[in-house]
Formats: C-alpha cells, sequence, structure tokens
C-alpha cells in the first residue's frame, strides 16, 4: 500500500454539527484538515428531524430548560455541563441565524415546537423536519468561506498516532492510500454508534469509530453503559428504519397497540411526552402483552394540511412505502439512536490525552446524564463543537513544534484465519439488539459478552480495509457497554436492567473505561 505524510494545525476527525463548528472556530488560527469517512453530508447531523432545543421563546427561560435537562437526565448530568449548554446555546443560534440558518417561523416570529420532557415549546425547526439538513448546510457554507479549511472526504481513519503521551495526529486510508496526518491538535467529531444494533435511526457511518480509536490510544471512556433507544421508528418490511420524528408527539400525536388502544396514560402521568426511556419500555412492553412487532403512531385526527406542512419529509418518505400519515396509523417501534456516554471531556472538550479533543456525540461531558432530553443533541455539537475549537486554539498557540516522525501502517495478521465480515456484523447487530438492548439482566449481558468472547482475535489484528476495521471497531465499542451495563447494577435512564430494577448502591458514580486500567467506578 502507499503512503504519505501530511502535516496540519488541526486535524478534525468528522464532519456532522460538532465537528464544523470546531472548524469555523480553528479556521482563523491555522490551517485545516476536516476528515469525513463518508459523502460530506453523511452523518447523524443531517439525519436529525425533530429540532434544535434552545431558551429563545417569550415563556421559556434558560433556568427552566436547565431543570428540564437534568430531570431527564435521571440523576447522573454533569450540572455544570449541563449550565454551560442552555446558557451558551442562544446566543450561537442567533449566530447560525446571521450566517444564513432558515428557521421555521410563524408570521414574522421564531416557531417552536414541543417534544417529549420539555416543560416548554422550544424546539426550533428548519422546513419542518429538516433541521439537521438546514444546519448542516449553514455551517458547510461558512466552513467554505475559510481558505485555510481542507476537506478529506471518503478518508477513513484507522487510529490515532500517539507520541511521548501526546497525540499528533492520525493514520488514515484514503484511495488505496496510507496517508500520515501529523496535527498540533486533533478533534474527534466522529458521532455515535447506533449500527452496533440491528435497529437504528442511525446513518450507516455511525459505527463507533471514534470512540474505539480513543480507547486503543489509551483515552478514558466513560457511561458507555447508556444507549437511548428512540421510541418511534417506522416499522416495515419493505422501508428503511427511517425516524418518526418525536415533535408529533409534541403536536398532539398518540400511541396506540395493535388493537387500537392508546396506552402511554398507564405507563406514566406525561403519557406521549414522557421521557425517551419510559416511552421506549411502555411500546416494549405493549408489544410483548399483545404479541406484536410492532405500535401505531396516530395522527388522524390533526388537521391533515397542517400535517403535512409540518412534517414534509416524513410525509413524502411514509407514502413511498403506502402510508398516508393524515388517514392511517403508521407502525413504528424503537430503534437504537444516541450513546450517551463516549471519550471522557472536559468542558472545554480536552481528554485526558494531550493534544487530543473530543465534541458531540462522540464525547462524554456529562451533560445528558443518563438519558438525554430531545433535541439537544443538535445543541450540544453547536456548544462544545465552539467550545473544543477554542480550547484546541488556545492549546496549539501554547505547544511547541513537534518533531515529525513516520510509523508504518501495520498489515493483518497472517495467523489470523479468515472470517465473513458481512456475517458477523450481521450477528453482532442482533445479539446487541437482543441481549443488550431497551430491557438487559445479568443473564443476557453474559450471554452478549460469551459471544464477544468469540471474535476477540479480530481486535488484537491489523487491517487496511475499511470493512474490517469497522468490524474492529464495532466489536471494541460492543465490549465497552455490554462491560459497563453488567458493572452497573441497577436502573437509571436509559439503562435498565431486568433483574435490578432499582438505583441500586453506589448509582450516582459513573462507569469508566481505560484500556490499561480496564473498568472502575469514579465520583460523579
Amino acid at each position: 500500500m502507499r503512503s504519505s505524510i501530511k502535516t496540519v494545525d488541526f486535524l478534525i476527525i468528522g464532519g456532522g454539527v460538532a465537528g464544523l463548528r470546531a472548524a469555523i472556530e480553528v479556521a482563523p488560527v491555522g490551517s485545516v484538515i476536516v476528515l469525513t469517512k463518508d459523502m460530506p453530508a453523511e452523518s447523524s447531523t443531517g439525519y436529525a428531524q425533530g429540532g434544535i432545543a434552545v431558551a429563545l421563546s417569550d415563556e421559556d427561560e434558560v433556568g427552566i430548560h436547565y431543570e428540564d435537562t437534568i430531570n431527564a437526565g435521571d440523576g447522573l448530568c454533569n450540572k455544570d455541563a449541563v449550565k454551560v449548554l442552555v446558557e451558551e446555546g442562544p446566543e450561537l443560534i442567533l449566530e447560525l441565524i446571521s450566517w444564513g440558518a432558515e428557521f421555521d417561523k410563524e408570521g414574522s416570529k421564531l416557531a417552536f415546537t414541543q417534544e417529549a420532557a420539555h416543560s416548554r415549546r422550544r424546539i426550533l425547526h428548519a422546513q419542518g423536519d429538516s433541521t439537521g439538513r438546514e444546519l448542516e448546510r449553514v455551517l458547510i457554507n461558512k466552513v467554505r468561506t475559510f481558505k485555510s479549511v481542507s476537506r478529506y472526504d471518503f478518508a477513513f481513519t484507522v487510529d490515532l498516532i500517539i507520541k511521548d503521551d501526546r497525540c499528533a495526529g492520525a493514520i488514515i486510508l484514503r484511495d488505496r492510500e496510507a496517508i500520515h496526518i501529523y496535527a498540533k491538535a486533533t478533534i474527534l467529531a466522529t458521532g455515535g454508534a447506533g449500527q452496533l444494533y440491528s435497529r437504528t435511526t442511525n446513518p450507516a457511518v455511525t459505527t463507533g469509530d471514534g470512540m474505539a480509536i480513543a480507547y486503543r490510544a489509551g483515552a478514558v471512556l466513560q457511561d458507555m453503559e447508556f444507549i437511548q433507544f428512540h421510541p418511534t421508528t417506522l416499522y416495515s418490511p419493505s422501508a428503511p428504519q427511517f425516524l418518526i420524528s418525536e415533535a408529533m408527539r409534541g403536536e398532539g400525536a398518540i400511541l396506540k397497540n395493535i388493537h387500537g388502544e392508546r396506552f402511554m396514560p398507564g405507563y406514566h402521568t406525561l403519557a406521549e411526552l414522557a421521557p425517551r426511556d419510559i416511552v421506549s419500555r411502555a411500546i416494549i412492553s405493549e408489544m410483548v402483552r399483545t404479541n406484536a412487532k410492532h405500535v401505531y403512531l396516530d395522527l388522524t385526527h390533526l388537521d391533515k394540511n397542517f400535517v403535512k406542512g409540518r412534517f414534509p419529509r416524513i410525509y413524502s418518505t411514509c407514502l413511498q412505502f403506502d402510508i398516508d400519515i393524515t388517514e392511517d396509523l403508521i407502525p413504528v417501534s424503537p430503534a437504537a439512536h444516541y450513546v450517551m456516554g463516549g471519550v471522557k471531556t472536559n468542558l472545554n472538550g480536552e481528554t485526558d490525552i494531550k493534544g487530543l479533543f473530543a465534541t458531540g456525540e462522540v464525547a462524554c461531558t456529562g451533560v445528558h446524564g443518563a438519558n438525554r432530553l430531545a433535541s439537544n443533541s443538535l445543541l450540544e455539537g453547536l456548544v462544545y463543537g465552539a467550545r473544543a475549537g477554542r480550547s484546541a486554539g488556545e492549546y496549539v498557540n501554547k505547544s511547541q513544534k513537534s518533531e515529525v516522525r513516520s510509523q508504518r501502517l501495520k498489515t493483518a495478521s497472517s495467523i489470523l484465519p479468515s472470517f465473513d465480515t458481512v456475517k458477523i456484523k450481521s450477528t453482532l447487530r442482533r445479539l446487541m439488539w437482543e441481549k443488550v438492548g431497551i430491557i438487559r439482566c445479568k443473564e443476557s449481558l453474559n450471554a452478549a459478552r460469551e459471544w464477544l468472547r468469540k471474535w476477540d482475535s479480530i481486535l488484537k489484528a491489523d487491517f487496511t480495509s475499511r470493512e474490517r476495521l469497522e468490524l474492529k471497531n464495532m466489536l471494541t465499542v460492543a465490549n465497552l457497554i455490554v462491560d459497563s451495563a453488567l458493572l452497573r447494577e441497577g436502573s437509571i435512564g436509559a439503562h435498565y436492567r431486568s433483574d435490578f430494577k432499582e438505583r441500586g448502591e453506589n448509582w450516582q458514580r459513573h462507569v469508566i473505561s481505560q484500556k490499561e486500567k480496564g473498568l472502575q467506578r469514579a465520583d460523579a
């Protein structure tokens, strides 16, 4: 394989909202390379429908947004991180608008909707249900105004380069070439790991790469047991796993079982607007009780023109599969959606490895606690993307120029027996869904752990193909999730154990993972 060396001031791995916002922050400071492993717009950002939560309406306050976020996090939020999120969010949204973001309006005022666990209508949206695409459009256009920023698309990151206990860049694969990119500061913004599950709202690129490469480099990961499952994803054998926005329930849609009976009031006083973990478990319970593979979301009692105008993307997508959401019940079931845990950082995106920063879903500031409040993820990307960028810029200004020394990309071990990558991926995704899903227990988690041990040889090998490297990363993150879930013997937020339904002892302590030290408990 051909190889080459490049040097840059800032290397940003990931091109969603967090990575792009970080790039905008560092672009005036030095040269920047933004890596995406697929097309520029292929990230979880573009798939975000519901909107972005921010306290900007006349009826809302930053303090109320803070309390809603804390309550949704079920006692495990980092309060300082939440304070930063809700206080800095409004200014960054207004900045986006000044850059050309076109959020939906009612007359001359911004239009806000409501989603689960929010006590106010504070969700901004664009083109009805295409908010993520709008943010991506604006941020990409802004990044293009900086001549210091270069984009490497279809570039897969193999591993971070660690030199003298510092991150000095990364090795990437692009066009059948191994490129060693040496950087003064590296920012991980690779998103989540939804593809570990057979049912997910996430795009195909979300294979946990950033979490895996950070773990192999020696970084600390935290709260990996907390996986959020979105309650309503389109369920149809002929249809993709398409997200049915939570904003629909905010506008009055109701959930019914296959017998046409509304059931959420029997599970929680907030009914359809209860936190996501509660709604997901309620749906699973109804599916088991009625021996069904899905439930229904019903909007047929709402005005047809309103539904079409408010949710045009969902309306047109469902029509492709013979579902008219203004007249028909929508078959839905939960799917893996978001990882609350990730690479542990402080409030400025700094990891415990010098020169390495992380932001967005790949990171864990503790802002989401045990259960993310709906539509806080895009806001997190803006706020903490900007913070990570500023922090990286300050780090580069203070750091000395380091010597560039080439590393050879390792090739696959010759003693590793051949294996079917596609089959193992498929088996892994089913395993995680069935054993490490919405409801877990010691028995199911131990069964998952035994299966994962069968693939340990893959974790120890080196590869030069994206498909096998992705599998290695998925297996790495799967092990972290399973081991963390086993260690937390209690039920909090999105982590629900049927054998430990109460919070358990020392429930406020976090589970942290580090390659050399294994799993540990840490104080909040």
